[in-house]
């Protein structure tokens, strides 16, 4: 037991290091050993459970999804609810409960296979409704969901960084009338 302690607490101070050395610079600037000094563990036992610092932001990123992903199948089993505003305050919710890694990894140093993840993530869930719901075809399914993506993700990675921000309610508020307005025409 004394070891899992140990192992957990490693982990979670190599994540919070490398999240705070990603704050300055990308990820193919890092060094396994600038990350070791930086979280005061000594190489062996970094690859004792990493190949590399590539391998430990994939591992980071691969976990956040998993939560994002769990976070919304709860949300849709509790409510029965598929509608946009809901599930994009959800998102908000969770986004801003975990602001630091969220910012760094949709920031300027963050992984775009990470956004290209979110993307799809959210794509299998959406898209699907629209069609459901709203006899989109799949092709312009495809291009409104592309549209709304990259937008809600530019205004999101915005949101992380203000000083000030909205409360994720009124965000997700936001959000969602962003899309319809933009999106209304097809969906309607």
């Amino acid at each position: 037991m004394p070891g899992d302690r140990r192992v957990k607490y490693t982990k979670m101070v190599l994540r919070d290091s490398l999240i705070k050395l990603l704050h300055d610079k990308p990820i193919s600037r890092i060094t396994v050993k600038e990350l070791c000094e930086y979280a005061d563990i000594n190489r062996a036992t970094f690859y004792a459970h990493y190949a590399d610092q590539f391998d430990l932001l994939k591992q980071i990123e691969t976990e956040l999804i998993t939560d994002i992903n769990s976070y919304l199948d709860n949300f849709n089993i509790e409510t029965g609810e598929t509608d946009l505003l809901p599930m994009i305050f959800r998102i908000l919710e969770y986004i801003e409960k975990n602001k630091e890694l969220c910012r760094v990894l949709l920031g300027e140093n963050g992984d775009m296979d990470f956004r290209t993840n979110i993307f799809h993530l959210l794509r299998d869930r959406v898209v699907f409704e629209w069609q459901k719901n709203r006899q989109v075809d799949d092709n312009t399914a495809e291009y409104i969901y592309t549209y709304v993506v990259t937008g809600s993700i530019g205004v999101i990675s915005k949101w992380l960084l203000d000083q000030n921000p909205l409360p994720p309610q009124s965000m997700a508020e936001f959000v969602t009338c962003l899309v319809n307005q933009g999106i209304g025409f097809f969906i309607a």
